[in-house]
């Protein structure tokens, strides 16, 4: 049960953060300053601070305020879908970039506007050459997840540190989490390089 519950809240992280980072990435990628300023204050804060440190004010702060009680599923959610987006916000920002601007000059010229540009001709290539990055942030995520047991979530971990209270074995309780931890790393790892090579990422 812990063991799904560590790929579900990884799976939300990365697919809640994916689509809230490409949001912050065209945000900051935005001429307008102000605006632009606003994504990059957001990126620096979550990227600067200790996730242990949003997780705890995520559930002690903002879910009781929006639900009237804390709940630990929620808040780890929430806590890791927000870190990976600044991550993965800086990911697509810099695969955006890396598409040579003769391109979008080009699509102009035809006549799309820069939503279609950036629709049909930059983001299709720029996912290509992001996908390695976002796989390896998943892989993080997965072993990041293992914080939300401090605020009671029954992942992994935290079924690893009830295991050494009531029973004291330290020892294999805490071996066998990280071995757990490792084949989920292990095979997230190679499902996502036949995914890119499928993909003839290169």
């Amino acid at each position: 049960m812990g063991t799904l519950l560590t790929i579900g809240l990884s799976l939300a992280g990365v697919l809640l953060g994916t689509v809230l980072g490409l949001f912050i990435a065209l945000g900051k990628l935005v001429k307008n300053k102000w605006i632009s300023f606003i994504f990059t204050c957001y990126i620096g804060f979550f990227r600067g601070t200790p996730l242990l440190v949003q997780i705890l004010i995520i559930y002690f702060g903002v879910v009781p305020s929006l639900m009237g009680h804390s709940n630990g599923v929620v808040a780890g959610i929430i806590a890791l879908s927000l870190n990976a987006s600044a991550y993965i916000a800086e990911t697509i920002r810099a695969g955006i970039q890396s598409i040579h601007k003769g391109q979008t000059e080009a699509s102009r010229s035809l006549g799309m506007t820069h939503v279609q540009s950036m629709r049909y001709i930059i983001l299709p290539q720029a996912i290509r050459r992001i996908l390695p990055p976002l796989g390896n942030e998943f892989i993080s995520l997965i072993k990041d997840s293992s914080l939300v047991s401090t605020i009671a979530t029954p992942e992994l971990m935290y079924w690893a540190q009830a295991m050494n209270a009531q029973y004291y074995r330290v020892w294999e309780s805490y071996v066998t989490t990280a071995i757990i931890y490792l084949l989920l790393t292990v095979s997230a790892s190679y499902l996502l390089s036949r995914f890119e090579r499928k993909m003839d990422i290169k």
